[in-house]
């Protein structure tokens, strides 16, 4: 058994406890773990106590890196499990973190799937291909893929993709203005049918103008 002579909570953001035992340091806990744990000094830790501890502060650790990485925008399963990778994040604690975060609902890849589609369609409109195969990219299962952009209706995107395109191209030189708005269509994934359609109604609609 080893005794605990000290606690000493580390300086600035992030800030770490260092514990004491037999008047050595002995290793870092995170602040949440030495608090639930309740750990004081005097208290005896025996060996397995104490690698029951690094284990939960490494589930900690990477519990918090968890949040603060899907704080910013919703992330799939994939994307998440490759973060805690790159942090060093070991198998079982990634599996625990990931386990937890999809219990409380914060990790769920069809409503990832689905914010992913709403923010394309609003701000960068592409086919029901690229869709797809961006989430595909992202991890996402492919029936989760396919249930979120069946609905997507790929000539009303092109449209309004190209609309603003199609403002600055050039009124009086059709070839320039297909090859310029057929490649930027092109890009976002529409097939030459849907791109073909759209080139020649937003030239009919503003030689009308």
């Amino acid at each position: 058994m080893r005794k605990i002579t000290a606690l000493r909570a580390g300086r600035g953001r992030g800030k770490r406890v260092r514990i004491f035992l037999d008047g050595k340091q002995a290793f870092y806990l995170e602040t949440e773990v030495v608090a639930k744990e309740g750990l004081k000094v005097g208290q005896t830790l025996s060996t397995d106590q104490i690698e029951v501890l690094i284990s939960k502060d490494s589930f900690q650790r990477a519990l918090s890196a968890a949040v603060h990485y899907i704080s910013y925008r919703p992330r799939s399963e994939f994307e998440l499990r490759e973060r805690l990778g790159q942090r060093g994040v070991n198998g079982n604690a990634r599996e625990e973190v990931i386990t937890k975060l999809k219990e409380q609902g914060l990790i769920d890849d069809t409503a990832f799937a689905q914010f992913w589609k709403s923010s394309r369609q609003s701000y960068s409109p592409r086919s029901q291909w690229l869709t797809g195969l961006e989430l595909k990219r992202k991890g996402v299962a492919d029936d989760i893929v396919n249930r979120v952009v069946d609905n997507i209706d790929d000539d009303d995107n092109a449209y309004r993709a190209a609309l603003k395109k199609a403002r600055s191209l050039p009124q009086s030189d059709y070839p320039v203005f297909r090859r310029r708005l057929g490649g930027y269509l092109q890009r976002r994934g529409f097939s030459y049918g849907v791109i073909n359609h759209t080139i020649q109604r937003l030239w009919q609609e503003q030689s009308n103008n």
